[in-house]
């Protein structure tokens, strides 16, 4: 029972958190740009926008379930029950925004596929994990913060700062999801803190890439990165087993599928051609209004 609960919890966490990226998506874009220069001029910009502050409390709904899901279920399968919040994402895309092509229509139909074959692996008895070592998830934590750190840098001078830095943004969620665990499942207190710091650096680089991207590559790529990062992590780092026959085989499918559909979702659409017009400009390719 309290597995089936957790995993409803993971649902509406992902529906929130996908929700409040949308809506801040939409209201970065009709702000002046933000910049880490003037880090003060941009959080007014922000905390002065109710569109904007809308959505991000919705995050913070989504992000306080979330942990709740966490309490409940292994952290492998909250992540993959997450997962299937990019095909949320991407209903609220088109129903509110840019209306989706074939491929990112092919991706949301994916990812639910996957909380399908999620849902039937769960008839299946597994038996309870050890707890993970600290020291080692440590070191998984500092490992992806520094490669956070690596893209956020490549950002300033890369062609698709937005991917570069939803990226950042993905990594960062997802070490932080797993500085989450820790603290939940009582590795120790410091991942409090850490689980704190890398969210709000996440937070930071997520809103830096919305002025820079279409809403699927910026929330669509960190929302990929951060889902796959625990379910590697659960399964490797905290021992979280997978049940033997077709339950086993549904699950790992799930996972697979839950990846890939974000995989599609994510993906940048394709550069348009110079044919000597102005292309046009919207929230959703990252233009400023």
């Amino acid at each position: 029972m309290s597995l089936a609960a957790g995993l409803i919890l993971a649902l509406v966490a992902a529906a929130a958190l996908n929700i409040g990226f949308f809506v801040q998506h939409g209201a970065t874009n009709t702000m002046a740009s933000l910049s880490l220069r003037r880090p003060w001029k941009s959080i007014r910009l922000l905390v002065t926008n109710r569109q904007w502050l809308v959505g991000y409390a919705a995050g913070w709904v989504g992000w306080g379930i979330y942990i709740g899901a966490l309490a409940l279920a292994p952290l492998s399968l909250v992540q993959a029950a997450s997962a299937g919040g990019v095909g949320i994402l991407a209903v609220v895309v088109n129903h509110f925004g840019t209306p989706l092509d074939r491929r990112e229509r092919r991706g949301a139909a994916i990812a639910v596929g996957g909380l399908v074959l999620l849902g039937l692996s769960l008839t299946a008895h597994v038996p309870t994990a050890p707890p993970a070592n600290s020291a080692t998830l440590l070191w998984v934590i500092l490992g992806g913060a520094l490669l956070a750190a690596v893209l956020s840098a490549m950002a300033l001078a890369s062609i698709r700062p937005a991917a570069a830095l939803g990226s950042a943004s993905g990594i960062l969620f997802g070490v932080g999801d797993l500085a989450t665990k820790g603290a939940v499942e009582g590795n120790g207190w410091y991942f409090v803190p850490i689980l704190a710091v890398c969210t709000a650096l996440g937070f930071v680089a997520l809103q830096l890439a919305f002025q820079r991207g279409r809403v699927l590559e910026t929330a669509g790529l960190s929302t990929l990165i951060n889902n796959l990062i625990p379910i590697v992590g659960g399964l490797v780092l905290f021992h979280e087993s997978l049940p033997h026959g077709l339950a086993g085989v549904a699950r790992v499918a799930s996972f697979v599928a839950v990846v890939c559909g974000a995989v599609l979702l994510a993906h940048p659409p394709p550069e348009p051609q110079d044919d000597g017009d102005p292309a046009p400009s919207g929230v959703l390719d990252g233009s400023n209004s």
